[in-house]
């Protein structure tokens, strides 16, 4: 009984190879590697039994196991490949020409049985986006866009079009997880002031409006992406548009919404403003977390009322990922930021580690839940090519960089079915490791000249949100406040504190002896503004130059000052 490992699959200029997983991470030598320069694209079939690529000439399926060549078909121009969910069809893509006269090109969608090798159907499909079919995942139906309505064929039948979904425009579409009924969600662009709007509907009963198990429509949307939770109960929707009218952001706007197959649904209100950089499901299918929120981003969870249950506070982040059986939340700033992960205990809110990742373009969990491995790839970034193996508590177990010349295209690591690895306990102590843990350069802060020989004072443009539980403690029966409330009850408790303050004020003025009773004192008329805030800050001031003084006189007098008084 061998343990279980998941390879990675690694794609660039120096061909295409697979690594075996943790624990060896020695390259396979059951996979021959691939050494040309043209490997275009690969796939791992959704159980990761199968593998297939492209290489420019041929395209090559393998079991991974055993490596052997089970398929290989004559398709040089192929860029994209795709295998079903239990792995009956494979389905290729390549660029779609027009014929030289002008009249339509040759079908470029390749849908081939695996068992027999024949071509069972060719479409054209002229865009790249959204090229592959999708099919229910145990392939009763497969679905796809055709010129803006949804068309169903059933049990790979490809000859006869078993449903037709027709809408206005439907310009996207996604089948639900999991096992039947299969469920559609559909987006539906508005147009000419009309809102635009998402549907659910379940397979076959799409007749009319009333057969729709949810409807939710917006203003807000250019584009929208659709997220089926797991146990497929609920789509969470984010639209956003391309530009955002009040010029407060280049992202465009985004906005949050939750909709539910029982018809329930809402707009996800989330406390900061900004662009929403990710939102992903718990595998649990009961919570989701959304990164948001001019920079420092927020990070919160949502249970399924889209109330908030954890607050993460405000960090540099723009990504989130849930680990596969979900007990764990990695939260990360790649991109344009420096690469820093906060890797989360969910069960209990416990930070594990922070463990930083800089220069990375790619993030996945291995399938085991406890591997995690990050890539630098091209043509994101040119320099630097490579990727690290860690394990979830920070160490890195192994990494690899390719010459400074080379580059690597795509890392990915072999899928398994769900429950494959058996589910571990969360630990907090760094795993042993053989490589040092890369310690992040600590990046110097620009210091104009005339600065840079005086002592350092720390200025932070905003101060960091602490992460604080959202629950509702048991035994407090209190209802969550409105915004209004909220607001009030902000305002109150500040007026309070500057009653306080000031009170505060008279009380140390009349105790504290003036100690400079010899300092001539500027005790003219007390002269008013007549605004009441303005006095304030002129009293404030006053003090402050008072108190000046007094240290200046110390000083002179030759008492040693400490560093914030100087």
């Amino acid at each position: 009984n061998t343990a279980l490992f998941a390879s990675v699959a690694v794609r660039g200029s120096e061909g295409l190879y697979m690594v075996n997983g943790p624990p060896s991470f020695t390259e396979s030598t059951t996979f021959q590697r691939d050494s040309g320069k043209n490997c275009k694209a690969v796939a791992f079939s959704k159980d990761g039994s199968l593998f297939g690529w492209c290489n420019g000439e041929k395209v090559n399926i393998v079991n991974v196991t055993s490596a052997e060549l089970l398929r290989s078909f004559d398709l040089p121009k192929a860029v994209c490949l795709e295998f079903s969910p239990k792995n009956n069809v494979l389905v290729t893509w390549q660029a779609y020409s027009t014929a030289k006269d002008g009249t339509a090109g040759v079908p470029n969608l390749q849908l081939y049985d695996l068992k027999t090798g024949k071509c069972l159907k060719s479409f054209i499909q002229k865009k790249m986006q959204n090229w592959c079919p999708c099919w229910a995942d145990d392939e009763s139906i497969c679905a796809r866009n055709v010129n803006n309505e949804v068309h169903f064929f059933e049990n790979n039948n490809f000859n006869t079009i078993a449903n037709k979904l027709h809408l206005q425009k439907v310009s996207d579409f996604v089948l639900s997880p999991g096992a039947q009924p299969t469920k559609v969600a559909v987006y539906v662009p508005g147009s000419k002031g009309a809102p635009s709007f998402v549907r659910l509907y379940q397979y076959p009963n799409f007749g009319g409006p009333q057969s729709a198990l949810a409807n939710k429509s917006f203003f807000k949307a250019d584009k929208v992406t659709m997220l089926w939770n797991k146990k497929a109960t609920a789509v969470l929707v984010i639209a956003s548009t391309e530009v955002d009218k009040s010029g407060a952001s280049y992202y465009g706007e985004q906005t949050l919404h939750y909709i539910a197959t029982n018809g329930e649904s809402a707009v996800v209100q989330l406390p900061k403003n900004g662009p929403i950089y990710d939102v992903v499901w718990n595998p649990n299918s009961v919570e989701f977390c959304a990164v948001y929120g001019f920079m420092p981003a927020k990070a919160t969870v949502f249970n399924l009322k889209c109330d908030p249950v954890f607050d993460f506070g405000t960090g540099p982040r723009n990504a989130a990922y849930y680990s596969p059986p979900g007990h764990i939340l990695v939260l990360a700033g790649f991109g344009n930021l420096r690469g820093q992960m906060e890797v989360w205990d969910v069960k209990n809110y416990k930070l594990i580690s922070k463990p930083v990742a800089s220069d990375s373009t790619y993030f996945a969990w291995c399938p085991d839940g406890e591997h995690i491995v990050t890539a630098t790839c091209a043509p994101r970034l040119r320099v630097g090519n490579g990727y690290k193996i860690w394990h979830y508590t920070g160490s890195v177990l192994h990494t690899h960089e390719v010459p400074s010349n080379e580059e690597i295209w795509q890392v990915s690591w072999q899928p398994f079915p769900e429950g494959a690895f058996p589910a571990r306990a969360v630990k907090y102590q760094a795993v042993p490791s053989e490589l040092p843990s890369p310690e992040p350069k600590a990046a110097q802060a620009y210091r104009p000249p005339a600065l840079r020989n005086k002592p350092v004072t720390s200025s932070k443009l905003h101060e960091d949100e602490p992460p604080q539980n959202m629950k509702p403690q048991s035994g407090s029966s209190e209802k969550p406040l409105s915004k209004t409330a909220l607001k009030n009850q902000r305002k109150h408790e500040a007026k309070k504190a500057a009653k306080q303050e000031a009170k505060a004020d008279t009380n140390q003025e009349s105790t504290q002896p003036s100690a400079s009773q010899n300092a001539p004192r500027n005790v003219g008329p007390v002269v008013t503004s007549g605004d009441p805030e303005v006095d304030k800050k002129i009293k404030n001031l006053k003090k402050k130059l008072k108190a000046i003084e007094q240290l200046k006189e110390q000083a002179a007098a030759g008492k040693q000052l400490e560093k914030n008084q100087v």
